[in-house]
């Protein structure tokens, strides 16, 4: 049986930044920045958000692209391994967001306790 103190719903405010046709920023990238910030490697980072390395560096490469800045610096391996790290803007981009998404949740808690209101307990699907 579930636990009754546990929130059977959820809603999370998501925000994608295009630039052009493509995606500069949204919730999977903004998680890849996070990853890269912890594990100082975007294979790392990829391996532990459930990504593989190439998707990992494709969006870091959009990222990348999109921004006036880099977001996110590398190294390649050699003796002592490579790495990545957050630029200066990466980590300010990062912040942020996370921000935006925080305001919109606040913002929207009116209307979304209304549609909770109406929502059936998932015990009832």
């Amino acid at each position: 049986m579930p636990d009754s103190r546990e929130k059977p719903f959820h809603c999370k405010p998501r925000f994608r930044v295009t630039a052009g046709d493509r995606i500069a920023l949204g919730p999977g990238k903004v998680d890849l920045l996070e990853a890269i910030q912890q594990f100082g490697s975007i294979s790392k980072a990829a391996k532990e958000i459930n990504l593989s390395y190439r998707r990992a560096w494709d969006m870091v490469d959009t990222m990348n692209q999109c921004f006036k800045q880099p977001l996110v610096q590398s190294s390649t391996g050699g003796k002592g391994g490579g790495g990545a790290h957050l630029t200066e803007l990466g980590e300010e981009i990062m912040h942020h967001y996370r921000a935006m998404v925080s305001a919109a949740s606040k913002a929207s808690k009116k209307e979304w306790n209304a549609i909770k209101r109406s929502l059936k307990r998932p015990s009832e699907l």
